[in-house]
Order: structure tokens, then sequence, then C-alpha cells
């Protein structure tokens, strides 16, 4: 394993990414795949395993990804590797935050750029649903359980916004989604 290639590849992701971590999932799959650090399968596991554990989700996977190519050195350069940018970047937009909020032009852009996130985001959900709707092991039959979930998920996601006029806890969300899937995948 090239350690440039793990430092790059990441700082790649910490730099091209915008709107957080589920908008550079894409992006995150990319230079996985490219490099074929993991597979497909593999790397949809991960991204739910990093979304279930405490952490930032790039991070996570960054750690993951480097520390199962190249030890814990690996995990250590990837890591440093997508966080870098935005370490730096956080610390210009500190500095020139007063100056640059006012302007015009720099509240169009954020304007613009918040539905272009969404619609990664979004894009990326249903990728993954519909990767997952095809069971790897025979490609003829359909497996509509990822489906299923998701319409139970986002039952119990707006249920109760619309009911009780109260959000739901993401961490009752992520424990609905651990349960599902043992129920449904586990049994």
């Amino acid at each position: 394993m090239n350690y440039w290639e793990l430092f790059f590849g990441f700082l790649t992701v910490g730099l091209f990414s915008f709107g957080g971590a589920y908008a550079a999932i894409p992006l995150i799959r990319d230079v996985v795949l490219a490099y074929g650090w993991l597979t497909d399968e593999v790397l949809t596991d991960m991204i739910a395993i990093s979304e279930s554990t405490p952490g930032p989700i790039m991070v996570n996977l960054a750690t993951y990804i480097g520390s199962s190519q190249a030890g814990i050195l690996g995990g250590a350069i990837a890591t440093f590797a997508v966080v870098l940018p935005a370490f730096f970047i956080i610390l210009l937009i500190m500095i020139l935050m007063k100056k640059m909020m006012g302007n015009p032009y720099v509240q169009a852009i954020l304007r613009g750029l918040k539905p272009c996130v969404a619609g990664i985001i979004i894009a990326m959900g249903c990728y993954m649903i519909m990767k997952n709707c095809i069971t790897p092991l025979n490609s003829d039959n359909a497996d509509l359980w990822p489906i299923f979930m998701t319409v139970i998920l986002a039952a119990v996601y707006f249920g109760p916004r619309k009911l009780m006029k109260k959000k739901m806890s993401p961490i009752l969300l992520i424990v609905v989604s651990a349960v599902l899937g043992v129920g449904v995948y586990g049994i």
C-alpha cells in the first residue's frame, strides 16, 4: 500500500466535499473504487456502520479504509488527510466571516448550494436503496426489504412531526434502523 495514494485520495475527498459527509459519500465512493480499496458492497456496509458509530461519517470512513489498507498508520494518514482541508478552510472562514457574510454574492452562492447538496444527498440515498434491492448472490432476485425498511423509517421519522408536532430523535431512528436490520436480515 502506498501511503501517498491514501493521503492524496482522502485529501481529495476533504478538499472537494462540500455540504457535509452525506454529500461527500459519492466522492468517497469514487475515490475508494478508483484505487480498488474496497468493493461497492463493503463500502455500503461501512457507510452504514460509520453512520451508527460516534463521530463524523467521513472521519470514520477514512479511518476504517486507511486502517484496513495500511494498518494503524494508514488509518492515521487517511484521517489526517480528510480533515486537513476543513481545518484550514474553517480557519480562513473565521478570519473573513464578518466581511463575507454581508456580501450579497456570497449569500447567493450559499443559497444556490443548498439545493445542490440536498439533491446529492437524495440521489445517493436512492442509489443505496436501489443497490441494496438487488441481492449480490443472485442478481435475478430483487430484495424489496430495503424499500420496505425505508418506508417504515420515513413513517417513524415524519409521523411524530405531523401528529405530535415533535421532532424525532436521531438516536431513536438509529435504534429503529438497527432493530429492523436485525429483524429482517439477522433472523
